[in-house]
């Protein structure tokens, strides 16, 4: 749990800090959000290296390198005297995060027994969710009262406290063979893929979809992710093992993993940038807007987990997926006059349907695996996860950029003299800028670069609005794959094993 509430915390506390790093570092909207897409990026590489660290190390040795590491990348990130060492940082973050987190689900199937895996999710989700309920608070009042560098030295006093414990409690090496030897061409492979399809996705806005540099990206994205898939299917050791998803259940659950991870992360990113872009707020007031929502989710986590053990997964997914798909089309009504309240509650509700899907869909996917394959399977559904994540992000944060610019072109593009309205607003603005004091030329000049502001904000608002509409659509998809993830596959794979035989959970 303290391995999870640090990378989960790392994930969503910087978000509030973007403007002020943004304007720190000089940076443009394209490299900024790499501070979240590469830290999604490594976290999604690095998860398919759980499984093989597990196996060749133990739990604890893996979960101390992993967890030592999001220290030292934590004070880096702190430190960090350029950008391309802030980006560092966060790679690192999200390396070690992506091979802590799957741990967490195979250490609560290994300990909790099928009937009981569900209200141990809920539990253990009450603490998880203390992070982006807190985190964001805490981190906004430390940018608007501090730096934004104190945001990276929350987690380390997290992580000295999870090095304690793991001395304590986690078990060593299991077996006493000679580890499984590493798929280094499948790593390689995945890793090119994820650079090159997020560098394309990042940089494509800016430098033109058709420039040589951002095809050439996308293309060998397309030829290592091609690869890997190849070479997965017939190494002796792959690092996905691609049979899980020969499980009709686990496949659907994929589906809806790549889903979820796509619409969390996009709308954990979009929600802190438009209040605090459109809506003026602080970096504080974000982080309180985000808290009642996190705490109402530590509420309905342990509900949710109790019903996952009494219903079949699926029905808890589907009714999550609407929930949060609801949350999301309110959020496409706001704006500028949107009260802080208003928004807390569609944040409230999208989480309340967050609750449903998380605690159901790992219960759903993992009850399918053999116990042997845990490892991978966990390996594999959380790696699905994120990589809907890291896309996720990119994509929207694509769309929002060029909607953006649209219904500014749009807008800009009515504002002539055959526009009433607009002629008497730069009239009038021209006389107050005249009353105090300006010349008739200087307040002509100063009224029309005002009015060009407005028409800049209005279209960043409308472009926010799609992005929203964008994440409602994409969860209401996630229902048709859930439906498929029912009860009796469930129970089926989490007695089998690949020999057939009944292993059951330590």
């Amino acid at each position: 749990m303290i391995g999870t509430i640090v990378s989960v915390l790392s994930s969503t506390i910087v978000n509030v800090a973007l403007p002020d790093i943004m304007g720190a570092f000089g940076m443009g909207q394209d490299k900024a959000q790499l501070l979240s897409t590469a830290f999604l990026a490594a976290m999604t590489g690095a998860m398919l290296l759980n499984a093989w660290m597990v196996e060749s190390f133990g739990q604890r040795a893996t979960f101390l390198l992993a967890i030592s590491v999001f220290m030292g990348a934590s004070v880096l990130g702190g430190l960090a005297p350029a950008e391309g060492v802030l980006i560092l940082a966060r790679i690192l973050q999200g390396a070690s995060a992506g091979i802590l987190q799957p741990l967490t689900m195979m250490v609560i199937f290994q300990v909790f027994p099928p009937e009981r895996r569900g209200s141990a999710m809920g539990i253990y989700g009450i603490g998880v969710v203390l992070a982006p309920a807190l985190g964001p608070a805490v981190g906004g009042i430390m940018v608007d009262s501090f730096s934004w560098r104190y945001v990276f030295f929350l987690t380390p006093p997290f992580c000295a406290i999870g090095i304690l414990a793991a001395l304590m409690f986690l078990p060593g090496r299991a077996g006493s063979g000679p580890p499984r030897r590493f798929d280094w061409i499948g790593f390689l492979l995945m890793a090119v893929f994820l650079v090159t399809l997020l560098t394309g996705l990042s940089h494509g806005q800016r430098d033109g979809w058709s420039s040589n540099v951002i095809v050439l990206n996308l293309a060998a994205a397309a030829a290592c992710g091609m690869a890997f898939f190849w070479w997965e299917l017939r190494t002796a050791s792959p690092m996905l093992n691609l049979k899980l998803f020969s499980i009709p259940a686990f496949s659907a659950a994929s589906v809806v993993a790549f889903i979820f991870g796509a619409g969390i992360y996009g709308s954990t990113y979009l929600v802190p940038l438009f209040v605090q872009t459109v809506q003026g707020y602080t970096a504080t007031r974000s982080g309180l807007l985000l808290m009642p929502a996190g705490l109402v989710l530590g509420v309905i986590f342990p509900l949710a987990g109790r019903l996952t053990d009494r219903t079949s997964p699926h029905m808890p997914i589907v009714l999550g997926l609407i929930v949060f798909a609801t949350s999301s089309a309110l959020m496409a009504q706001a704006d500028t006059n949107t009260s802080f309240l208003a928004f807390a509650w569609w944040l409230v509700l999208g989480r309340i349907g967050l609750a449903f899907i998380m605690t159901s869909l790992n219960a759903g996917a993992l009850g399918t695996v053999p116990h042997a394959m845990l490892g991978q399977g966990s390996g594999a559904i959380n790696f699905v996860r994120q990589l809907g994540g890291a896309l996720g992000v990119n994509l929207l944060s694509v769309a929002l950029e060029r909607r953006s610019q649209l219904y500014t072109q749009t807008f800009a593009a009515t504002q002539d003299a055959a526009n009433t309205a607009s002629a008497e607003a730069l009239r009038q603005l021209s006389a107050l800028y005249a009353h105090a004091g300006l010349t008739e030329g200087v307040a002509l000049a100063a009224s029309s670069q005002f009015l060009g502001s407005v028409v800049a904000a209005q279209g960043s608002m409308m472009a926010f609005r799609d992005s929203f509409r964008m994440v409602s659509v994409i969860f209401m998809i996630g229902v048709i794959p859930a439906v498929f993830i029912h009860r009796q596959a469930a129970e089926r794979g989490s007695q089998g094993s690949p020999t057939g035989r009944g292993d059951g959970c330590a």
